[in-house]
């Protein structure tokens, strides 16, 4: 049986109605459905061709790609000037799941920085993501043999959004005595790494950071 539908091709040859970045990436997006669905290769599809060349024409008026690469530049200096886990701090992520997905890949950035910054090998950690209810930021961890990092959000109140405790491997989850630190010092992962080192009384690093996540 032919599962195959005429609406791809009709767009295709007429994309009057496909103005803006977004509708013309839709209607890519629902023609390489239509040939998945179909069994045919959206990649020879004529109709899926086509579309994609109006994208083209749809981003012909935007700034050229030099320019367009200069923006992008300054939009992360500016974004690292302006770190998101410490805005999402201040506003929370709580019932908004674009902010909570947000807040979880920064999280879980921060963390695999923070044990860069310990000199921790990549067998000797693991940074794990618990998202929780809708109400509620959830947790990302850190918990390597020694020591064991939680990042959380509005539940223990403001520049207390760090939990970190010595434990004995990663098995323990109990470990020695609380203690807390704000997301500011999180970004700062080598500043932390040094308070944890000297909180923690932490064996020397086993290696020199290489700075995979800078």
């Amino acid at each position: 049986m032919n599962y195959d539908v005429a609406m791809r091709h009709q767009q295709a040859l007429d994309p009057s109605a496909l103005t803006t970045i977004a509708t013309t990436l839709h209607a890519i997006g629902a023609a390489i459905t239509d040939c998945r669905n179909a069994g045919k290769d959206a990649e020879a599809d004529p109709a899926v061709i086509l579309l994609v060349r109006h994208l083209g024409a749809v981003c012909a008026s935007c700034p050229d790609s030099l320019k367009l690469r200069r923006t992008c530049i300054d939009q992360i200096a500016e974004i690292r000037r302006h770190p998101v886990l410490r805005t999402l701090a201040i506003r929370g992520v709580a019932y908004d799941e674009a902010a909570k997905r947000t807040f979880h890949q920064e999280g879980r950035t921060a963390l695999r920085q923070l044990a860069d910054a310990l000199g921790l090998d990549a067998d000797t950690f693991e940074v794990r993501s618990n998202k929780g209810g809708p109400a509620v930021s959830g947790e990302v961890t850190l918990h390597g043999d020694e020591v064991y990092v939680q990042l959380s959000l509005g539940g223990l109140g403001h520049d207390r959004e760090v939990l970190y405790r010595r434990v004995s491997g990663r098995k323990d989850y109990c470990g020695e005595r609380n203690r807390f630190a704000s997301v500011t010092a999180l970004l700062a992962p080598d500043r932390f790494a040094e308070q944890l080192r000297r909180d923690l009384r932490l064996s020397p690093a086993v290696h020199t950071p290489e700075r995979l996540f800078a």
